[in-house]
């Protein structure tokens, strides 16, 4: 038998599936990196700083918005008090909600999600990355609307200054997890935007911040019970009437902070790489 004969039984034919094989990318990774996740995490911000707009957004408008609402009650400082701590963490809840499920949103509809994924990069790689990143800018947020209403507009608070700032940190990261979530189900922007009504509004009617939630309908009580913003409220109200660290806001901590692992490992599930 001639070389050539050999080689023509030996080598496989190629064409357009030995092709495909060739690019097709290799098994995901199973297990959480942290060289991935902080890579992707440092991608993130470094996006976040050629994007003044989104910064400002993330940064300003709770500092803005607490500051609205204590000269609305200037004549009432004792309503400002009685509301201010809730609305201390329910304002980064939603500017991180917003924010973070249109920025993924971008990603995947620009086809940058979908380059990233044909990395060895696995899905819990980049929901840890956004997290972490957004995670940050979610501690100098709360920092800032804390400091603000603390020691700038005279919010009282009976209990440590420190303590509402952890319940205002975990409701920023809440609000995050929440936004990576809802990107997963959005074709636009516009969609993205629409799934506030749908996510935000009704846990902001039902969290106790209107009208005590022993006080509502039986039903809408119920409901409220399973709502991760009903505890945050809960949290900061702990917070704004006892000296102590209490058993109910370790309690409220605990299941805002379940909840938002929760739905950062569905949003990790859900992750796809391009909007259908």
């Amino acid at each position: 038998m001639s070389t050539t004969d050999t080689n023509s039984t030996t080598q496989p034919a190629a064409g357009p599936g030995a092709a495909a094989a060739a690019h097709r990318p290799g098994p995901r990774p199973l297990a959480l990196s942290p060289a991935r996740t902080l890579a992707t995490a440092a991608r993130v911000l470094r996006q976040l700083t050629h994007d003044p707009r989104t910064v400002v957004l993330l940064l300003l408008i709770p500092v803005v918005m607490i500051t609205l609402l204590r000269f609305v009650f200037d004549g009432s400082p004792q309503t400002f008090d009685a509301i201010g701590a809730s609305l201390l963490g329910i304002f980064p809840l939603i500017t991180m909600f917003l924010v973070t499920s249109i920025a993924t949103l971008r990603e995947r509809t620009s086809g940058t999600l979908e380059r990233l994924l044909a990395l060895p990069l696995g899905k819990g790689d980049l929901i840890a990355g956004y997290a972490l990143a957004f995670g940050a800018v979610a501690i100098i947020q709360s920092l800032l609307a804390t400091a603000l209403s603390v020691w700038a507009l005279g919010l009282d608070v009976t209990g440590s200054p420190w303590l509402l700032l952890l319940v205002a940190l975990l409701d920023a990261l809440l609000g995050t997890a929440l936004g990576l979530f809802v990107s997963a189900f959005a074709a636009s922007e516009f969609q993205a935007v629409q799934f506030m009504p749908a996510v935000i509004f009704p846990q902001l009617l039902l969290c106790g911040l209107f009208v005590a939630r022993d006080r509502m309908a039986s039903v809408l009580e119920a409901i409220s019970n399973v709502l991760p913003m009903s505890y945050a409220v809960d949290g900061m109200n702990e917070v704004l009437h006892h000296t102590d660290i209490t058993g109910n806001f370790v309690r409220d901590v605990l299941i805002v902070a379940g909840c938002a692992l929760l739905v950062l490992t569905l949003g990790a599930a859900t992750l796809r790489r391009r909007t259908a």
